[in-house]
């Protein structure tokens, strides 16, 4: 009997590979979606030992909002040009100029919710059958309904009561033309799981998630970075302050936290002993009570 013990890092990084090589076994068209975010950089480290020495099989795919942290960006074409693989971009706002999405007006405006246009018309102009997403098991309540293999119907939609068991992990990756499905390769982890690992494998990440002097403004108990996209209210104003990013996405939307924390060590202990979830600091997530279980239902993630 081997005496070597699997950490819980190693367990959980041998679970995504076999989910990934078994994406790349059943499915014609995968794709990884990459928001630049901390879960879907994860993703990609995971990609690369999955399929080592080999590229990575499988292009990446980010929806681009048009208001997007410039560092995000920025991070985002400095790694595909290192790893060299296929990034493919999808616009929200060409889904605008076209007509199909409707640009929201007034203070609380945002584009978060038109990615569901682009991003459907993105898989559908590519034909993606499988697309890896970064969804948590710590994320959101709507998580719970969720699989490793998440279908969706000809229109991109998800049933949370349609959804194939998973038994001994054997996935049915079967579907009608037109279908496709989500994967969640990081299911059964956690932010600190994705913290942890991050400092294990020595990833660089996005420079916002560390602290930095940056403009923001308070709205409904969360703090915002000031952009040109935003429009303040009257009773509202501009300060500097030293934060951070749990969570990255549209800059209309993503709140910043108050932090000190300049390195990886610090983030665990911040994340270790916080008392609200990440995604409490993203105002498009207060709109209602069962706001990203609606989004996923109509095919947003």
């Amino acid at each position: 009997m081997s005496k070597y013990k699997l950490s819980h890092l190693d367990q959980l990084e041998n679970e995504a590979i076999f989910v990934m090589r078994e994406v790349v076994a059943q499915f014609e068209r995968p794709a990884l979606l990459f928001s630049g975010g901390k879960d879907s950089i994860v993703m990609v480290r995971l990609a690369q030992k999955a399929f080592w020495p080999a590229k990575i099989p499988f292009p990446l795919v980010h929806i681009d909002t048009g208001h997007n942290f410039e560092e995000t960006l920025e991070y985002r074409d400095k790694l595909v040009q290192e790893l060299g693989v296929d990034l493919i971009v999808g616009s929200v706002q060409e889904s605008i100029d076209q007509g199909k999405a409707v640009e929201e007006k007034g203070p609380n405006a945002s584009r978060n919710v038109l990615q569901t246009i682009t991003l459907l018309d993105t898989i559908e102009k590519y034909k993606f059958d499988a697309l890896f997403g970064g969804g948590r098991r710590d994320e959101e309540k709507a998580r719970a309904k969720e699989r490793f293999f998440s279908h969706r119907d000809e229109f991109g939609q998800w049933d949370p009561k349609n959804q194939r068991p998973e038994l001994w992990n054997l996935f049915n990756g079967r579907k009608h033309i037109g279908e496709h499905f989500r994967i969640f390769p990081l299911s059964n982890w956690t932010e600190m799981d994705v913290w942890q690992y991050i400092a294990r494998e020595k990833i660089p990440i996005p420079s916002i998630y560390y602290a930095h002097e940056r403009e923001v403004f308070m709205r409904d108990g969360v703090y915002l970075a000031y952009s040109p996209y935003i429009t303040l209210r009257d009773n509202e104003k501009i300060e500097r302050k030293v934060v951070r990013f749990r969570t990255i996405g549209d800059m209309t939307c993503t709140g910043a936290v108050l932090s000190n924390a300049s390195k990886i060590e610090d983030i665990i202990l911040e994340v270790a002993a916080a008392r609200e979830t990440e995604r409490g600091s993203r105002a498009d997530d207060k709109r209602s009570d069962a706001a990203m279980e609606d989004r996923k239902k109509e095919g947003y993630f």
